[in-house]
């Protein structure tokens, strides 16, 4: 035993790296090594045998691990004295030229519709992207078997057993906020709601995290003229185009009624998107007019008053306008991609210089 104990002892003081280390841990007291092999033979001995051989082994064992650990330690110890001589930065030198920010694409195109629904007297109203499932789902009369509010769909917060609060999401849309509009503010009433909001699911035009800008006016004589109207304007606005032709598709949304999904003409003749012309059609939007359900659950009687909604996508319309191919590149954090779709941090979008400059 004594020589097992200087065999391992003297290669363990050699081992160069941690490489070698392992290697003699494994020999020494691995399943199959020669200590392990060797306390499996304390089964063959006498008792009297084992009360002086199993002190024994244990000891050696725990001396051998004892030695690995140390020497572990000192390789560490003199691999990180190693970086500190190699990887010393002189801070007497003088810094970098400092490069100039730019703004991500969604902040610019966030600032872009800002700017030109607060043209139309849209005021920008927020909320929580945490949200209770009554005003996400309830209060947009989103009935309990819809196939949004499946746990495939939606981020559900998790909840203590015992818990009898009605369950909390992510939001999956930023409609919330205006029932909160609603009930904070009443009647007559026009706001946009941008943020963020989640969903599962995640490809080349879908991110489990994404951004969405949504429209809402109420008031005694809205119909869906206005509807068309303002949406007409921010398509012509947005796109910086004169001439703009949309499209209304009969659809279903459960807050909306009529609804209808929203089309643009435009073109794609060499890979690039003309808004306005040409024989295609694509489609960019939701609306229609609130349903009268989601009216009374913000507080609002539905006997008197009316409005329309909309929703849009932030990120999608910014693929559209700049030519941005993957959704996924707006989140990798890349700096060639943001210097390249970024935008100069001191140009903010108003209509009267024009949105991108």
């Amino acid at each position: 035993m004594d020589d097992l104990r200087q065999k391992y002892l003297d290669a363990i003081a050699n081992a160069a790296d941690e490489a070698v280390l392992e290697d003699l841990r494994v020999q020494a007291v691995g399943k199959k090594g020669e200590v392990s092999l060797k306390m499996r033979e304390l089964g063959k001995m006498t008792p009297e045998e084992r009360q002086v051989a199993g002190p024994a082994l244990n000891a050696l064992k725990d001396e051998i691990n004892s030695a690995l650990a140390a020497k572990k330690a000192g390789l560490a110890d003199a691999a990180l004295d190693a970086r500190l001589r190699d990887e010393w930065l002189d801070v007497t030198l003088p810094g970098r030229t400092r490069r100039p920010g730019t703004i991500h694409p969604i902040s610019q195109v966030t600032d872009e519709v800002t700017a030109i629904f607060a043209d139309m007297g849209f005021a920008v109203a927020e909320g929580g992207q945490v949200e209770n499932d009554w005003y996400n789902f309830d209060a947009l009369n989103i009935p309990g078997h819809h196939p949004a509010r499946a746990e495939m769909d939606t981020f559900y917060m998790h909840r203590a057993e015992g818990d009898n609060r009605p369950p909390h999401v992510l939001r999956t849309h930023t409609s919330p906020v205006q029932i909160r509009s609603m009930e904070l503010q009443g009647a007559p009433l026009r706001v946009i709601c941008p943020g963020r909001v989640y969903r599962a699911d995640y490809d080349q035009t879908h991110t489990p995290m994404f951004h969405q800008v949504e429209g809402l006016a109420i008031d005694t004589d809205i119909s869906m003229a206005n509807l068309k109207w303002v949406l007409e304007e921010f398509v012509r606005s947005f796109f910086e185009v004169d001439d703009v032709e949309l499209r209304f598709r009969a659809s279903h949304f459960p807050f909306t009624e009529p609804s209808a999904e929203v089309d643009i003409r435009c073109s794609w003749e060499g890979g690039t998107l003309k808004v306005g012309e040409g024989d295609d059609w694509l489609e960019i939007l939701g609306s229609g007019m609130v349903h009268p359900k989601v009216l009374q659950a913000g507080g609002i009687d539905p006997e008197v008053y009316q409005g329309f909604a909309f929703g849009i996508g932030i990120d999608r319309i910014a693929m559209l306008k700049y030519g941005i191919p993957d959704l996924r590149a707006f989140f990798d954090s890349d700096l060639r991609w943001l210097r390249h779709y970024g935008f100069a941090s001191l140009d903010q979008p108003n209509l009267q210089a024009g949105l991108s400059r």
